[in-house]
């Protein structure tokens, strides 16, 4: 099924999502910008994404540090970042990998300490780099002293803090939900002799967002939080928040479940809880919010962001997942072209440009690596993530980077389903086998799709372990640490990491990049991506072919500007070659 997803995939793109490295004009990013009384500070320069476990270790433990991140703050800096989302360092069985929060107001001992996190908060800070939290506030850890109280009876104080329901008459679930990791949204306690419910595992029980007091210790961590002297908060997993009729949906899958999305994303009467959370935590404060809002669409977005909205900005996913249009199982893959990614980025594009502002993201810690995503087998790797680059750095909206991406890390595949931590690849994996797929089969669909690929270790340099950690890492450090890692890529002036640095440099020059409108050109193409940015007098044109042929390029669209950036050379100025992107300058 795979080698037939991606010839489809072929012939419908005609090519890959791509550009090439060499780099023609700008120097590297410095630590002055530019930023203008319209503007927000979180508006005008990256913001760089950190996964817990991944970054770097000082202890030798194999699992990365509080310190590790103050250690490699300039390497973030020198991307011109003006904030670092951190994902979640809090106490934590770590079922999830941190998204099983424990204790909300409290470091993990495996990170280091309170102490350590204020070193790095200052040490930012003296960099202008703000750190931002990641509130997990669908869910707790089943571990949390909230959920202990309540599972214990129905009458007990937080006995209503999470969503508990009794079974049907024979007995099972009460509805027939899918949970997003796989199988049962539903899990039988003894002790209060009824089900919860749990949007992704069964160690992560959903709070009750109905109860006021619930929503007040929420506030309470946030508030936390912001006494600390943090930037903001990235919240995850907040179309899920407010429950729907509790009632069985139409099965997607062959285990005769449905997936718990379709049943309860964004469901009226959330945007009232979430006016709420930001009148009491977020107004009159210095920060930014960004909501992962899979299940919000385009069109949803007046809604969610701008004047009127509840956040600053949204993850909206309509781009990122288009080989998944038939639901969230990954063993039912569906080819697509490049208009449809054209498409949904003007959505986006369109949905924000008079009120409210976007995010422009490719990758992070949910996601495979974007030069797999968007790329065919086979595509030039370097050229793929100089593609992505181009195209992340010189849209409209706050660019965030996820770690390793400067670099251009790719996919991994591991052999077997025991060498993966994610529980995400361990459910799709089962429920491909479900499907009927052969274990060799179903490791394809893993080795595409698993949230793991994004959690390697990050490559240092090219020594024991990447410089990762002297100690055992927690996962494998990529077969290409010797020569893809930050040591290396700082000494060639054509790697991906010096194209991540000259784009933020121009980004930096032009203020059409950052406060500029975006017009998006040739909608029907299925080779060039091109769109044009414009501020005043300075309008900046950006064209990529994403294919793995030459692409005509109309001399129309060119005409009256120069080069400023390209990743193979000038080049003729009306084809473009094969995964080639260019960025030109209109003439006064």
């Amino acid at each position: 099924m795979m080698k037939r997803f991606w010839e489809k995939w072929r012939k419908g793109w005609g090519a890959a999502l791509a550009c090439a490295g060499v780099l023609l004009a700008g120097p590297a990013v410095s630590a002055e910008t530019h930023e203008s009384p319209e503007m927000r500070w979180w508006q005008t320069a990256p913001v760089y994404q950190i996964y817990p476990r991944s970054f770097a270790d000082t202890t030798g433990d194999g699992i990365w540090d509080i310190p590790g991140i103050t250690r490699h703050l300039d390497h973030i800096r020198r991307l011109g970042a003006k904030a670092i989302w951190l994902t979640p360092v809090y106490p934590s069985p770590m079922v999830d990998n941190g998204y099983d929060i424990a204790d909300y107001t409290a470091i993990d001992p495996v990170y280091g300490t309170m102490a350590d996190f204020d070193r790095l908060v200052a040490a930012a800070k003296d960099r202008d780099i703000r750190i931002v939290m990641d509130l997990v506030f669908n869910h707790s850890s089943d571990r949390n002293a909230w959920f202990l109280e309540s599972r214990q009876s129905r009458t007990n104080p937080k006995a209503d803090w999470y969503i508990w329901r009794d079974a049907k008459p024979d007995g099972s679930a009460p509805t027939n939900w899918r949970s997003i990791f796989g199988g049962s949204a539903w899990t039988w306690c003894e002790e209060r002799g009824q089900y919860y419910l749990h949007t992704f595992s069964p160690q992560q029980p959903d709070l009750n967002w109905e109860n006021p007091a619930v929503r007040r210790a929420l506030y309470d961590a946030a508030r936390f939080w912001l006494d600390k002297g943090v930037g903001g908060f990235r919240i995850d997993a907040i179309p899920y928040i407010k429950n729907p009729a509790f009632r069985d949906g139409t099965p997607d899958g062959a285990d005769g479940l449905v997936s718990i999305h379709t049943m309860t994303a964004n469901t009226p009467g959330i945007l009232d809880f979430l006016h709420e959370f930001k009148a009491e935590v977020f107004a009159g404060r210095d920060i930014f919010t960004v909501g992962e809002a899979n299940g919000v669409h385009p069109e949803d977005l007046p809604q969610w962001v701008g004047e009127n909205g509840v956040f600053d900005m949204v993850f909206e996913f309509s781009h990122m997942g288009l080989a998944l249009k038939d639901g969230e199982i990954w063993c039912h893959p569906t080819p697509w072209k490049l208009t449809e990614l054209k498409a949904a980025l003007t959505a986006t594009q369109e949905a924000t440009k008079e009120n409210g502002w976007c995010p422009v993201f490719f990758e992070n810690h949910d996601q495979p690596r974007s030069v797999n995503h968007f790329f065919p087998p086979g595509a030039d790797r370097e050229k793929a993530a100089k593609a992505m680059a181009t195209v992340l750095l010189t849209l409209r909206g706050t660019p965030f980077i996820y770690e390793g991406q400067e670099l251009g890390y790719s996919n991994v595949a591991w052999p077997s389903i025991d060498d993966y931590n994610d529980i995400s690849s361990h459910g799709q994996y089962k429920i491909a086998l479900e499907e009927g797929f052969s274990p060799e089969k179903a490791m394809t669909f893993v080795h595409f799709f698993s949230r793991d690929n994004a959690r390697t270790p990050m490559q240092w340099d090219n020594g024991r372990n990447a410089g990762f950690t002297t100690g055992k890492p927690w996962l494998p450090v990529h077969k290409d640490y010797a020569r893809q890692n930050t040591a290396v890529e700082e000494r060639d002036r054509g790697s991906i990491l010096a194209w991540y640095r000259q784009l933020a440099g121009l980004r930096q020059r032009h203020r059409a990049l950052t406060e500029g409108s975006c017009e998006m050109l040739l909608p029907s193409d299925e080779q060039v991506f091109a769109f044009a940015r414009t501020r005043g007098q300075d309008r900046l044109l950006t064209v990529v072919n994403f294919s793995l042929e030459e692409a005509p390029l109309p001399e129309s669209l060119t005409a009256g500007k120069k080069l400023v950036m390209g990743s193979e050379g000038p080049g003729e100025r009306t084809r473009l070659r094969p995964l080639e992107a260019r960025i030109y300058e209109a003439i006064e």
